[in-house]
């Protein structure tokens, strides 16, 4: 299989050549478009009780699409996300990464789908009770509102709630006021992340809930 992301980073899309006897699995809508011939099947997200965990507790799709080239012939697949923004691709080797909510985009075989408990300072904070978990070896495709940029944490880093799009499940997560009552209020800061441990982050540049208040404040 080979891929290239064009059209970074405002809108960037996945264009996939699938030789002869490749799959990848893919967020339910995420097809822009694909060769008449691949063979398109449904199921659940990771499992019935996995996807149905995702979808009523942590904001994903209960189905997931997977296509298969069941000819002798290169087959072409594009795939895109729902917002405006980046996409990029992670290449697990025995490791594992959390994804937040709208974040998944596609994987190739040899990941197992699955579903990590966030806690409930997360779903108060708007990201769901469970989270996107994908490990084993392979490629993982996701995407964010606005560019992507990842950074590693060794020890402590403070992220707003609307920009983490992907972490490590080495990193504990722990969502708190910005500042004080009074503080968290008037900087508009409001909720955030603080990140502890070590390993690689994933954020987004531009923030969805940001963009939902401003619109609000205009309409």
């Amino acid at each position: 299989m080979k891929y290239e992301i064009r059209y970074k980073p405002a809108f960037a899309t996945v264009f996939l050549t699938l030789n002869p006897g490749d799959r990848i699995t893919t967020e339910a809508g995420a097809m822009a478009s694909m060769s008449a011939q691949l063979s398109l099947k449904t199921e659940f997200s990771g499992g019935l009780i996995p996807g149905l965990l995702k979808a009523f507790l942590g904001g994903e799709s209960l189905f997931v699409n997977t296509f298969s080239n069941n000819t002798q012939q290169p087959l072409q697949l594009v795939l895109t996300q729902s917002t405006v923004g980046d996409v990029g691709m992670i290449e697990l080797k025995g490791n594992a990464i959390c994804l937040q909510p709208g974040a998944y985009i596609a994987h190739t075989p040899g990941i197992q789908m699955g579903v990590e408990w966030a806690g409930f300072s997360s779903w108060f904070s708007g990201e769901g009770l469970f989270k996107l978990k994908l490990s084993g070896n392979g490629l993982v495709f996701l995407g964010g509102y606005g560019g992507l940029t990842q950074r590693q944490v060794n020890d402590e880093y403070v992220v707003d709630t609307g920009h983490l799009v992907a972490y490590e499940p080495g990193l504990k997560m722990n969502i708190r006021m910005a500042g004080g009552l009074v503080g968290s209020v008037t900087s508009g800061e409001g909720l955030v992340n603080r990140l502890t441990g070590k390993g690689t982050i994933y954020l987004q540049s531009r923030s969805v809930d940001g963009l939902v208040r401003f619109l609000r404040s205009k309409v």
